[in-house]
Protein backbone atom coordinates (compact mmCIF):
# COMPACT_ATOMS: atom_id res chain seq x y z
CA UNK A 1 0.00 0.00 0.00
CA UNK A 2 2.95 2.46 1.01
CA UNK A 3 4.92 1.69 -2.30
CA UNK A 4 1.52 2.36 -3.73
CA UNK A 5 1.24 5.63 -2.83
CA UNK A 6 4.54 6.49 -3.03
CA UNK A 7 4.47 5.90 -6.72
CA UNK A 8 1.44 7.49 -7.07
CA UNK A 9 2.94 10.74 -5.54
CA UNK A 10 5.99 10.28 -7.71
CA UNK A 11 3.57 10.14 -11.01
CA UNK A 12 1.75 13.51 -11.21
CA UNK A 13 -0.04 12.26 -14.79
CA UNK A 14 -1.37 8.97 -12.69
CA UNK A 15 -2.95 11.37 -10.15
CA UNK A 16 -4.05 13.32 -12.92
CA UNK A 17 -6.02 10.75 -15.26
CA UNK A 18 -7.56 9.46 -11.16
CA UNK A 19 -8.74 12.81 -10.86
CA UNK A 20 -10.28 13.26 -14.59
CA UNK A 21 -11.91 9.61 -14.32
CA UNK A 22 -13.22 10.49 -10.82
CA UNK A 23 -14.61 13.95 -11.50
CA UNK A 24 -16.45 12.70 -14.64
CA UNK A 25 -17.69 9.96 -12.75
CA UNK A 26 -19.25 12.68 -10.03
CA UNK A 27 -20.71 14.56 -12.57
CA UNK A 28 -21.95 12.16 -14.75
CA UNK A 29 -24.14 10.12 -11.84
CA UNK A 30 -25.22 13.54 -10.01
CA UNK A 31 -26.15 15.45 -13.31
CA UNK A 32 -28.26 12.50 -14.18
CA UNK A 33 -30.30 12.68 -11.10
CA UNK A 34 -30.57 16.07 -10.33
CA UNK A 35 -33.79 18.37 -11.10
CA UNK A 36 -34.94 21.28 -9.63
CA UNK A 37 -37.67 19.85 -6.60
CA UNK A 38 -40.12 22.35 -6.74
CA UNK A 39 -40.20 21.82 -10.91
CA UNK A 40 -40.31 17.88 -10.29
CA UNK A 41 -43.44 18.67 -8.41
CA UNK A 42 -45.55 20.13 -11.88
CA UNK A 43 -44.12 17.21 -13.54
CA UNK A 44 -46.72 15.26 -15.75
CA UNK A 45 -49.30 18.67 -15.37
CA UNK A 46 -50.75 20.70 -17.47
CA UNK A 47 -48.84 23.80 -16.72
CA UNK A 48 -48.00 27.26 -18.59
CA UNK A 49 -44.68 28.64 -18.72
CA UNK A 50 -44.68 32.66 -18.43
CA UNK A 51 -41.36 34.26 -20.07
CA UNK A 52 -40.08 37.44 -19.16
CA UNK A 53 -40.74 39.01 -22.34
CA UNK A 54 -44.56 37.84 -21.93
CA UNK A 55 -44.62 34.93 -23.67
CA UNK A 56 -46.36 32.38 -22.68
CA UNK A 57 -46.42 28.51 -23.50
CA UNK A 58 -48.95 25.46 -22.06
CA UNK A 59 -48.74 22.48 -22.30
CA UNK A 60 -47.96 18.70 -20.07
CA UNK A 61 -44.69 19.26 -17.67
CA UNK A 62 -41.85 16.75 -18.59
CA UNK A 63 -38.52 18.02 -16.35
CA UNK A 64 -35.18 16.61 -16.80
CA UNK A 65 -31.82 17.07 -15.45
CA UNK A 66 -31.23 19.29 -18.63
CA UNK A 67 -34.25 21.09 -18.94
CA UNK A 68 -38.54 21.00 -19.57
CA UNK A 69 -40.56 19.85 -22.31
CA UNK A 70 -44.07 20.96 -22.80
CA UNK A 71 -46.38 18.69 -24.51
CA UNK A 72 -49.27 19.95 -27.02
CA UNK A 73 -52.56 18.50 -26.33
CA UNK A 74 -53.29 18.78 -29.94
CA UNK A 75 -50.67 19.12 -32.69
CA UNK A 76 -49.91 22.95 -33.27
CA UNK A 77 -48.62 24.43 -37.04
CA UNK A 78 -46.68 27.15 -37.19
CA UNK A 79 -46.26 30.54 -39.40
CA UNK A 80 -44.43 28.11 -41.78
CA UNK A 81 -46.87 25.24 -41.83
CA UNK A 82 -44.55 22.81 -39.66
CA UNK A 83 -46.20 20.52 -37.66
CA UNK A 84 -45.14 20.82 -33.54
CA UNK A 85 -46.20 18.25 -31.16
CA UNK A 86 -44.14 20.03 -27.80
CA UNK A 87 -41.70 23.14 -27.02
CA UNK A 88 -38.45 22.31 -25.23
CA UNK A 89 -36.68 24.85 -23.42
CA UNK A 90 -32.99 24.22 -22.04
CA UNK A 91 -31.72 24.44 -18.39
CA UNK A 92 -29.44 27.43 -20.35
CA UNK A 93 -33.04 29.14 -21.11
CA UNK A 94 -34.13 28.98 -17.94
CA UNK A 95 -33.59 32.70 -17.14
CA UNK A 96 -36.08 33.30 -19.54
CA UNK A 97 -38.70 31.84 -17.17
CA UNK A 98 -41.09 34.83 -15.66
CA UNK A 99 -42.96 31.81 -13.43
CA UNK A 100 -44.96 28.28 -14.08
CA UNK A 101 -48.42 28.74 -13.43
CA UNK A 102 -50.31 25.40 -12.84
CA UNK A 103 -54.04 26.03 -13.06
CA UNK A 104 -56.80 23.73 -11.24
CA UNK A 105 -59.14 23.82 -13.32
CA UNK A 106 -56.38 22.64 -15.79
CA UNK A 107 -55.58 19.54 -13.96
CA UNK A 108 -57.25 15.88 -14.26
CA UNK A 109 -59.57 14.74 -12.35
CA UNK A 110 -56.81 12.33 -10.29
CA UNK A 111 -54.69 15.17 -10.75
CA UNK A 112 -56.68 17.67 -8.71
CA UNK A 113 -57.25 15.06 -5.80
CA UNK A 114 -53.88 14.41 -5.62
CA UNK A 115 -52.93 18.13 -5.48
CA UNK A 116 -55.74 18.68 -3.32
CA UNK A 117 -54.04 16.02 -1.22
CA UNK A 118 -50.48 17.76 -1.32
CA UNK A 119 -52.41 20.93 -0.52
CA UNK A 120 -53.93 19.33 2.83
CA UNK A 121 -50.53 18.26 3.63
CA UNK A 122 -48.64 21.45 3.42
CA UNK A 123 -51.05 23.37 5.16
CA UNK A 124 -50.37 24.08 8.36
CA UNK A 125 -48.08 20.45 8.39
CA UNK A 126 -48.45 18.15 11.33
CA UNK A 127 -45.48 17.18 13.75
CA UNK A 128 -44.20 14.45 11.91
CA UNK A 129 -44.22 16.09 8.52
CA UNK A 130 -41.82 19.21 10.59
CA UNK A 131 -39.43 16.79 12.22
CA UNK A 132 -39.01 15.50 8.80
CA UNK A 133 -37.56 18.47 7.05
CA UNK A 134 -36.01 19.74 10.28
CA UNK A 135 -34.27 16.08 10.25
CA UNK A 136 -33.82 16.89 6.52
CA UNK A 137 -32.16 20.37 7.32
CA UNK A 138 -29.72 19.30 9.72
CA UNK A 139 -27.95 17.02 7.42
CA UNK A 140 -27.86 20.34 4.91
CA UNK A 141 -26.08 22.04 7.45
CA UNK A 142 -23.62 18.97 8.04
CA UNK A 143 -22.89 18.88 4.52
CA UNK A 144 -21.55 22.45 4.18
CA UNK A 145 -19.86 21.82 7.55
CA UNK A 146 -18.10 18.58 6.28
CA UNK A 147 -17.38 20.77 2.70
CA UNK A 148 -15.91 23.66 4.80
CA UNK A 149 -13.92 20.72 6.66
CA UNK A 150 -12.45 19.22 3.67
CA UNK A 151 -11.77 22.75 1.69
CA UNK A 152 -9.45 22.94 5.41
CA UNK A 153 -7.98 19.41 5.13
CA UNK A 154 -6.67 19.95 1.13
CA UNK A 155 -5.55 23.01 1.91
CA UNK A 156 -3.12 21.82 4.93
CA UNK A 157 -2.33 18.50 2.56
CA UNK A 158 -1.26 21.07 0.39
CA UNK A 159 1.22 22.92 2.36
CA UNK A 160 2.04 20.22 5.20
CA UNK A 161 2.47 16.97 3.02
CA UNK A 162 4.43 15.20 0.36
CA UNK A 163 1.55 15.27 -1.79
CA UNK A 164 0.99 18.86 -1.85
CA UNK A 165 2.63 19.74 -4.76
CA UNK A 166 0.89 17.07 -6.73
CA UNK A 167 -2.69 17.94 -5.09
CA UNK A 168 -1.93 21.84 -6.31
CA UNK A 169 -1.63 20.86 -9.66
CA UNK A 170 -5.65 19.30 -9.18
CA UNK A 171 -7.38 22.04 -8.25
CA UNK A 172 -9.55 22.43 -11.20
CA UNK A 173 -10.60 18.58 -10.89
CA UNK A 174 -11.37 18.82 -6.95
CA UNK A 175 -13.27 22.40 -7.43
CA UNK A 176 -15.13 20.80 -10.25
CA UNK A 177 -16.20 17.48 -7.70
CA UNK A 178 -17.36 20.12 -4.76
CA UNK A 179 -19.38 21.90 -7.31
CA UNK A 180 -21.35 18.94 -8.47
CA UNK A 181 -21.73 17.41 -5.14
CA UNK A 182 -22.91 20.85 -3.87
CA UNK A 183 -24.72 22.15 -6.83
CA UNK A 184 -26.77 18.32 -6.38
CA UNK A 185 -29.20 19.25 -3.29
CA UNK A 186 -30.81 22.22 -5.09
CA UNK A 187 -31.36 23.51 -2.07
CA UNK A 188 -30.30 26.53 -0.46
CA UNK A 189 -31.21 26.75 3.51
CA UNK A 190 -32.87 29.93 4.30
CA UNK A 191 -34.36 30.27 7.82
CA UNK A 192 -36.56 33.41 6.91
CA UNK A 193 -38.41 31.09 4.78
CA UNK A 194 -38.19 28.30 6.76
CA UNK A 195 -40.78 28.54 9.54
CA UNK A 196 -43.41 29.87 6.72
CA UNK A 197 -43.20 26.47 5.17
CA UNK A 198 -46.61 25.58 5.19
CA UNK A 199 -48.42 28.61 6.20
CA UNK A 200 -50.26 31.34 3.76
CA UNK A 201 -47.74 34.10 2.55
CA UNK A 202 -47.24 37.06 0.29
CA UNK A 203 -45.07 36.98 -2.46
CA UNK A 204 -43.63 39.61 -4.50
CA UNK A 205 -42.38 39.56 -7.63
CA UNK A 206 -42.01 41.91 -10.84
CA UNK A 207 -44.04 41.64 -14.14
CA UNK A 208 -44.12 44.20 -17.01
CA UNK A 209 -42.09 46.23 -14.22
CA UNK A 210 -45.00 46.20 -12.23
CA UNK A 211 -45.01 45.28 -8.67
CA UNK A 212 -47.68 42.37 -8.41
CA UNK A 213 -48.24 40.56 -5.02
CA UNK A 214 -49.88 36.73 -5.05
CA UNK A 215 -51.16 35.53 -1.70
CA UNK A 216 -50.89 31.76 -1.36
CA UNK A 217 -49.32 28.71 0.94
CA UNK A 218 -45.66 28.32 0.39
CA UNK A 219 -45.14 24.96 -0.29
CA UNK A 220 -41.65 24.99 -0.43
CA UNK A 221 -38.22 26.82 -1.96
CA UNK A 222 -34.92 25.63 -3.44
CA UNK A 223 -31.64 27.65 -4.47
CA UNK A 224 -33.37 28.75 -7.65
CA UNK A 225 -37.37 28.69 -7.07
CA UNK A 226 -40.17 29.26 -4.84
CA UNK A 227 -43.16 27.32 -4.67
CA UNK A 228 -46.71 28.65 -3.84
CA UNK A 229 -49.92 26.94 -3.66
CA UNK A 230 -53.26 28.03 -3.41
CA UNK A 231 -52.98 31.85 -5.18
CA UNK A 232 -55.15 33.57 -7.22
CA UNK A 233 -53.83 33.67 -10.66
CA UNK A 234 -55.25 36.03 -14.05
CA UNK A 235 -52.82 36.49 -16.87
CA UNK A 236 -54.93 39.81 -17.31
CA UNK A 237 -55.98 42.49 -15.23
CA UNK A 238 -59.48 42.15 -17.17
CA UNK A 239 -59.93 38.58 -16.37
CA UNK A 240 -61.51 36.71 -13.50
CA UNK A 241 -58.63 35.03 -11.16
CA UNK A 242 -58.48 31.40 -11.21
CA UNK A 243 -57.13 28.91 -8.37
CA UNK A 244 -53.53 28.27 -9.04
CA UNK A 245 -50.07 26.92 -7.50
CA UNK A 246 -47.22 28.73 -9.18
CA UNK A 247 -43.36 28.60 -9.15
CA UNK A 248 -41.24 31.57 -9.61
CA UNK A 249 -37.41 31.96 -9.89
CA UNK A 250 -35.99 33.24 -6.49
CA UNK A 251 -34.22 36.06 -8.06
CA UNK A 252 -37.56 37.07 -9.68
CA UNK A 253 -39.77 36.83 -6.53
CA UNK A 254 -39.25 37.10 -2.63
CA UNK A 255 -41.46 36.03 0.37
CA UNK A 256 -42.39 39.51 1.67
CA UNK A 257 -45.21 39.03 4.22
CA UNK A 258 -46.87 36.27 6.54
CA UNK A 259 -50.56 36.62 5.38
CA UNK A 260 -52.04 34.69 8.50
Amino acid sequence: MDALMTNMIANPFLITVLFVVLSAGVAAFVKGRQRDKCLKDFAGDMVTVEHTAGKAIWGTLRVENTGMELTYADKQADEDGHDEASYILYKYEYGNIQMLVRFHDQLSEDGQKQRQQQLTETYHPGLLSRWKRKTVNVFKTIRDSVMEVTNLLISHAKKATPAGAVLGTQDKYVSQMKQELIGSVGTSYEPLLERYIGHIVVLETIKADKLVEYAGVLKDYTAEYIEIMDVDYRTDPSQTPRKADIVVPRKLGIVRHLGE
